[in-house]
């Protein structure tokens, strides 16, 4: 099968409804404070992966955790998934750092999480 290729999971957001609590928890589960650390974001890098606490599901309105695949261009994997069967959930867009993300939904509503560093 061609197309373009992942770099792998290396990104998942977990929805949290209280930030504060759950950032306690994860310091704790990851040993180490986090990275950034806003009122809208909290991220962790640990062992080459990035774990992110998203308050009341962001703009994503994410219900559960999302892994987020790494490829080196976002709007061909979008184009190539959405050829497969999948649906569009969230456009690719910038959110900031040179950064691109997009979701997809697989047939059975599974979201698919893509992310594409520039």
């Amino acid at each position: 099968m061609s197309g373009s290729p992942v770099q792998g999971i290396r990104t998942v957001l977990h929805p949290v409804s209280d930030l504060a609590k759950a950032k306690a928890v994860y310091a704790a589960l990851l040993g180490e404070a986090p990275q950034t650390d806003s009122s809208h974001y909290v991220g962790f890098e640990v062992g080459g992966q990035h774990i992110g606490l998203v308050p009341a599901g962001g703009p994503q309105d994410m219900t559960s955790p999302v892994a987020y695949w790494h490829v080196p261009d976002i709007n061909a994997k979008v184009a190539e998934l959405t050829a497969a069967g999948a649906t569009v959930k969230e456009a690719a867009h910038d959110v900031g750092g040179g950064r691109l993300v997009a979701a997809v939904t697989d047939p059975d509503g599974n979201v698919l999480g893509l992310i594409q560093d520039r």
